[in-house]
């Protein structure tokens, strides 16, 4: 089992980056995926989810109307377009997949929102 972010790195504010993860060895379209991020000394939180047939998206308040997340499940692959970043943003993002009986994260790719 393998979820691999990629897509992170240094954005001025203002900018965009698009986060891409990478699911293999487990049935992807069976798993509801969430984003996470974690600032350094903060607790790891959510920042959207979405349901294993690509609906039912949630975001967390502070990423309303910025940022978006989707999903291919012909790709397998589980995005988040982050627009509008702020200095606040700055974080380790990670995938999650989730369902009754697993759950499994990936390790993460840094988010760097800074002038």
């Amino acid at each position: 089992v393998q979820l691999v972010e990629s897509g992170g790195g240094l954005v001025q504010p203002g900018g965009s980056l698009r986060l891409s993860c990478a699911a293999s060895g487990f049935t992807f379209s069976r798993y509801g995926m969430t984003w996470y991020r974690q600032a350094p000394g903060k607790e790891r939180e959510l920042v959207a989810g979405i349901n294993s047939a690509g609906g039912g998206a949630n975001y967390a308040d502070f990423v309303k109307g910025r940022f978006t997340i989707s999903r291919d499940n012909v790709k397998n692959m589980v995005y988040l377009q982050m627009n509008s970043l702020k200095p606040e943003d700055t974080a380790v993002y990670y995938c999650r997949a989730r369902n009754w009986a697993n759950d499994y994260w990936g390790q993460g790719t840094q988010v760097t929102v800074s002038s």
